[in-house]
């Protein structure tokens, strides 16, 4: 994470706020392809998957169940572990970044 942050100082620096937002915006999309291998690209899940598209549903609605799998109130068979390795910081971007895909 230190080198995140050393490149997002720099990227300020050298190429302003166009550049920091450039750096965000691909963090946001390397933590979004981690959920690719269930929900699929984008959050758009294979026709006729058990799992959830998760594209263009509500950053909200979205935020909330993460929590609750992370908070292990919400039932699951894998989301409990892998929602506890985000910060809450890092759902409210990843549903952000759901939010706005088309479905």
């Amino acid at each position: 994470m230190t080198t995140f942050r050393t490149g997002l100082a720099l990227a300020m620096v050298l190429g302003g706020p166009a550049a920091a937002q450039t750096q965000d915006a691909l963090y946001v999309k390397s933590l979004a392809a981690t959920c690719a291998g269930c929900h699929g690209t984008d959050g758009k899940a294979a026709d006729g998957s058990s799992i959830a598209s998760i594209a263009g549903m509500p950053k909200e609605y979205l935020s909330a169940q993460l929590k609750a799998f992370k908070a292990g109130t919400r039932p699951a068979t894998v989301m409990h572990q892998l929602s506890k390795g985000y910060s809450d910081a890092q759902i409210e971007q990843l549903a952000g970044y759901f939010a706005g895909q088309k479905k």
